[in-house]
């Protein structure tokens, strides 16, 4: 079992090392500034092995500056995790003195580390205990936090975007789910077995999570893929907004608000732009000659509805409607799907369930039976 166990150690740090590197240099070129955060995370993440792999390796032990080097550098990881998710769901974010607000439990931390390296007298099981909950405190404050932040995501690029999928940034929520089990289960471990380290059994959790995070990291898309001017735009009108109602001002008159409601009723119908698997709230508002604002005002009052549900209601009809002609029998689900608006099977199953509680083939059949 301990040759199993140095085995997984050694391809979670080789695992961790090669992620970090790809998702820092990032081959797509997408979300470049989250990705960068998110590969100091997974660094800071992998170097809690590094102990083990001392052992591995045969080294007797690690000096003592290092170590504590480390382990205040280590207090960090859950930061840079939260930074990343802050990144991608606002590439345009910028440091303020407000962000000073995370240094007092930093400068506590520090001070306590200090005490258990470099004072004899100090009692460092009572220092250690403090420093295992301060991190484990943060690590599920910040998680948490980071969920909180990606919710607020999903609800807004309903506003602006017609296939939220690829970019709801549920594989970066789910990373946060293993920093909070993770955490909590470490925690429960010790107290139980009082260990210092995970076993084989969670380290082999880990090294899945790993493959996880590499998989949806390396196929993520660029989340505002518009101009960056035009997602500024789009962001900053998002901030201004309710979710799934309008602005808080009153961006046009009633007479207005229902002209351009009727029109865009006509263009939908007539040129049916929802058939454009790209379509977004900045390509419907050029269609229109509207600001986006405007267009997305008119959603949200004329229609009771945001972009995303306007939009995929359109799709969803049209995919019904060629699931029940019995003529589209040749088409495969994907088929539909493409023939609706939609870019994926995924994107296609979620939305049409959403809408009609059925999938696209029990649609199908219950269609075929009547």
């Amino acid at each position: 079992m301990i040759y199993i166990d140095r085995l997984i150690v050694i391809f979670l740090l080789g695992g961790f090392a090669m992620l970090t590197m790809l998702v820092i240099f990032n081959p797509l070129k997408v979300n470049r500034k989250a990705n960068i955060w998110l590969g100091l995370f997974l660094f800071l993440w992998g170097t809690f092995w590094i102990d083990e792999a001392a052992e591995i390796l045969g080294i007797a032990s690690i000096g003592k500056p290092f170590l504590f080097v480390l382990n205040f550098l280590q207090f960090f990881t859950p930061l840079t995790f939260y930074y990343s998710a802050v990144h991608f769901t606002n590439p345009g974010f910028s440091f303020s003195l407000k962000e000073l607000r995370h240094l007092p439990l930093a400068g506590l931390f520090l001070a306590l580390l200090s005490l258990s390296y470099f004072y004899d007298k100090a009692d460092k099981d009572i220092l250690r205990a403090w420093l295992t909950v301060i991190m484990l405190v943060q690590s599920l404050f910040y998680a948490l936090y980071s969920c909180e932040i990606i919710n607020r995501h999903q609800r807004k690029i309903q506003q602006f975007s017609s296939d939220t999928y690829p970019i709801s940034l549920n594989w970066l929520k789910y990373i946060a789910y293993t920093i909070l089990a993770s955490g909590i289960i470490i925690t429960v471990y010790n107290i139980i077995f009082i260990a210092e380290r995970p076993g084989t059994y969670l380290n082999f959790a880990f090294l899945i999570a790993i493959y996880f995070i590499a998989y949806y990291s390396l196929k993520q898309q660029e989340v505002y893929p518009v101009g960056t001017q035009q997602a500024d735009t789009v962001f900053s009108f998002q901030e201004e907004s309710k979710t799934n109602e309008g602005p808080k001002i009153k961006l046009l008159g009633n007479e207005e608000t229902e002209l351009i409601k009727q029109r865009l009723l006509g263009v939908m119908e007539s040129e049916a732009p929802y058939l454009d698997g790209d379509l977004n709230l900045i390509k419907l508002a050029q269609l229109m000659e509207v600001t986006p604002h405007q267009l997305s005002y008119v959603i949200n009052t004329g229609f009771n509805e945001n972009f995303f549900q306007f939009i995929n209601k359109y799709r969803i009809e049209k995919a019904k409607e060629l699931l029940a002609d019995n003529r589209n029998n040749n088409l495969s689900i994907l088929g539909i799907a493409f023939e609706s608006g939609f870019n994926s099977k995924t994107s296609f199953n979620i939305t049409f369930k959403k809408f009609t509680d059925l999938t696209p083939s029990e649609f199908r059949k219950k269609s075929s039976d009547l």
